[in-house]
């Protein structure tokens, strides 16, 4: 019967693909256009790929560096407890998919808005790396984390809604030049993937804020 080696870790892989794509196209805008989201293109010329080829590539090293760190902690923290819950195989599966999928996800809502905006593109794992995040705070809400503006680590289960708060707010402003809805729907994906696997987990979520 075939089994994972001891070692092996779907966030390291993750990790570094994505680097060898986004150094790749760190200094040619060329080939980082072929692979960004980029609606108008998508729903036009059926580049359908472009859907999950921008979750692999950044701006510039900074960019990945702070989505890499952020899935790299949580999201190892993460595995780790899907593979005591599910076995080696399937936590592995599980936190690929939420990855993937949830990078996919995140760019739904972006599609519907920006799909006949010919000026519209975006690029980066966000959308991957807040599902990740969200779906590690489900799963453990009384873990502590920290916000760069508050140097005092809080609870999970009050960080997830105003980091979402703050992104909601960030969006309707508009100016930023980040796709904080990708954010948002990440999050809600990484919500909504944790309560199918447990049900409980959200009910002990609500139970924590309220």
């Amino acid at each position: 019967m075939f089994s994972m080696p001891q070692g092996f870790n779907v966030i390291l892989i993750l990790i570094f693909i994505t680097g060898c794509f986004s150094i790749f196209c760190f200094n040619s805008d060329i080939r980082k256009a072929k692979l960004t989201f980029f609606p108008y293109r998508i729903k036009r010329n059926n580049e359908i790929t472009r859907i999950i080829s921008h979750i692999f590539i950044h701006a510039d090293f900074q960019h990945f560096a702070f989505n890499m760190l952020s899935v790299y902690f949580l999201g190892s923290f993460l595995e780790d407890q899907w593979r005591h819950e599910f076995g080696p195989e399937g936590g592995a599966v599980h936190i690929l998919v939420l990855y993937l999928l949830g990078g996919i996800f995140a760019t739904g809502y972006i599609y519907v808005k920006q799909q006949d905006n010919i000026m519209y593109q975006s690029l980066g794992a966000s959308g991957a790396v807040s599902a990740v995040i969200f779906a590690a705070i489900l799963w453990y809400p009384t873990m502590e984390l920290g916000l760069f503006f508050i140097p005092v680590p809080i609870p999970a289960f009050i960080f997830g809604p105003l980091y979402l708060l703050i992104e909601y707010l960030a969006m309707k402003r508009g100016t930023s030049g980040i796709a904080h809805e990708a954010h948002i729907g990440g999050a809600l994906f990484g919500i909504l993937y944790v309560t199918l696997l447990e049900p409980t987990k959200l009910i002990t979520f609500i139970e924590l804020i309220l």
